[in-house]
C-alpha cells in the first residue's frame, strides 16, 4: 500500500504533525520491530573500546557546535 503526502502543499507545522503521527504510532509498535544484524557488533565494539579506553567523549554542546560547523 503506497501513500503519497503533499508535502510541498504542506506548511511547516502540518509536516512536523505529521511526523509526530508517524514516531507515535512506530514507537507503539516498537516491540514488534527487531535490530538489524549489524547492530549487535556494532554495539560490542563501542562497549569494547569503552573497557579498553580506547573511546573520546564530547560533551553535548560542543557536540553541537560541531555539528553545526560541519554543515554550514
Amino acid at each position: 500500500m503506497a501513500n503519497t503526502i503533499p508535502l510541498e502543499k504542506m506548511s511547516m507545522e502540518e509536516k512536523l504533525q505529521a511526523m509526530e503521527s508517524l514516531w507515535d504510532d512506530l514507537c507503539s509498535k516498537a516491540a514488534g520491530v527487531s535490530s538489524p544484524a549489524w547492530h549487535e557488533d556494532v554495539l560490542a565494539e563501542r562497549d569494547a573500546m569503552q573497557k579498553r579506553g580506547d573511546d573520546e567523549f564530547e560533551d553535548w554542546d560542543a557536540a553541537k557546535r560541531n555539528i553545526k560547523n560541519k554543515i554550514s
